[in-house]
């Protein structure tokens, strides 16, 4: 082979080598930590860079993304002497790579050991329910000790979190048996004030519907009240617009009375005195006086009490219509109603002598019990 070929292809071979070692092309989010003799220059950015081959080289290449870092569980002693297991998770940012690459050997290392310290003074002071429920406040503290020494380092930790607490064995059955019981109590608690509800409003609804039947029973009385009045009114005014004469309004009178004795809660009932005239009344609108012929004799008491139950249920008085005529036997029927009052006033006796005198048997009642 000629040397002159030999000669121009070592020559490219050197050319090429050069311009490659010349060369370096830096990706995104990465940062490189150039050294001329040993000694650092500078840091390249990404893109494409030219550097002396030869006398330039690599140190370190950094990544200024940000990272996450998960320590291993710590043993940390509280406040009130309880071991616990802590480990955090740490978000880290490299900030400056040539104090990261220059500043601390192995940062990583180094942000491990300063969170178990910081741990460690800041557990140290809380009990372990204030520990517990004190993340935030343990986070912050944490934060503000590793962002301060980790400054130097061309490092900013942005965020500190506490994975896990983990107390011992012993104490989590006693957290869960105190929780357990504090459920109960809440529950028992609710259950009462649920049923304290319910009763008031039972009582309330109770209340409520008394009310309106005691205003429903008083609308209906002053009703009823109102409907009896008016038609007692009308009554009224029909007997004076028809002129009704005595003879009729005794008829009434006498009409009424059996009703008096027709309840089944009365044990016994007055007789009034005006009933002799009502009885009179009647007789004379029946017939003359001198044409009813001699009034029979009224029965002894034996006699009626005899035959009270008979007669209590044979009562019956004959209607009176105003534009009726008189009968032939109207002499008769005013003797009959005679003696019918008559005897209803020997029972009458009758039985208030008997309410006096237990020991006379009663043969009949006119009330119907």
């Amino acid at each position: 082979m000629d040397p002159v070929v030999i000669t121009i292809f070592v020559a490219a071979l050197v050319v090429v080598f050069l311009v490659a070692s010349t060369v370096r092309i830096v990706p995104q989010a990465r940062r490189y930590n150039i050294e001329r003799f040993g000694r650092y220059r500078r840091t390249l950015q990404p893109g494409l860079n030219l550097v002396v081959p030869v006398a330039d080289r690599i140190n370190t290449k950094l990544d200024v993304r940000e990272q996450v870092y998960s320590s291993d569980p710590r043993p940390v002693i509280t406040e009130d002497n309880l071991v616990v297991n802590i480990d955090t998770v740490l978000y880290y940012q490299i900030t400056d790579p040539r104090a990261a690459a220059y500043e601390v050997a192995d940062y990583l290392q180094a942000i491990d050991q300063l969170t178990v310290t910081t741990l460690r003074n800041v557990i140290g002071s809380m009990d372990l329910e204030e520990t517990l429920t004190s993340r935030e406040e343990i986070n912050s503290r944490l934060r503000a000790v590793l962002d301060d020494a980790t400054g130097k380092w061309g490092i900013r930790v942005n965020r500190v979190e506490i994975k896990a607490i983990d107390p011992p064995h012993t104490i989590k059955e006693a957290m869960e048996k105190q929780m357990r019981a504090e459920r109960d109590k809440r529950a028992a608690i609710l259950h009462a004030e649920g049923e304290r509800q319910a009763k008031i409003l039972t009582a309330e609804g109770t209340r409520q519907k008394d009310i309106l039947e005691a205003q429903g029973t008083q609308q209906a009385v002053i009703l009823r009240a109102d409907g009896e009045a008016k038609a007692v009114e009308l009554v009224f005014q029909a007997v004076h617009r028809n002129n009704a004469d005595p003879k009729v309004l005794a008829y009434k009178y006498l009409e009424t009375l059996p009703h008096l004795a027709g309840s089944d809660n009365n044990t016994f009932w007055v007789i009034p005195g005006e009933l002799t005239e009502a009885v009179r009344t009647v007789t004379r609108a029946f017939g003359d006086e001198s044409a009813a012929g001699p009034a029979k004799p009224v029965p002894s008491e034996e006699e009626a009490t005899a035959d009270v139950g008979d007669a209590s249920d044979d009562v019956r008085i004959p209607q009176l219509d105003a534009g009726s005529t008189v009968s032939l036997d109207a002499a008769t029927a005013a003797d009959e109603a005679e003696k019918q009052a008559a005897a209803a006033v020997s029972d009458a006796k009758a039985e208030a002598e008997a309410a006096k005198s237990p020991q006379v048997p009663r043969r009949g009642r006119t009330s119907g019990n």
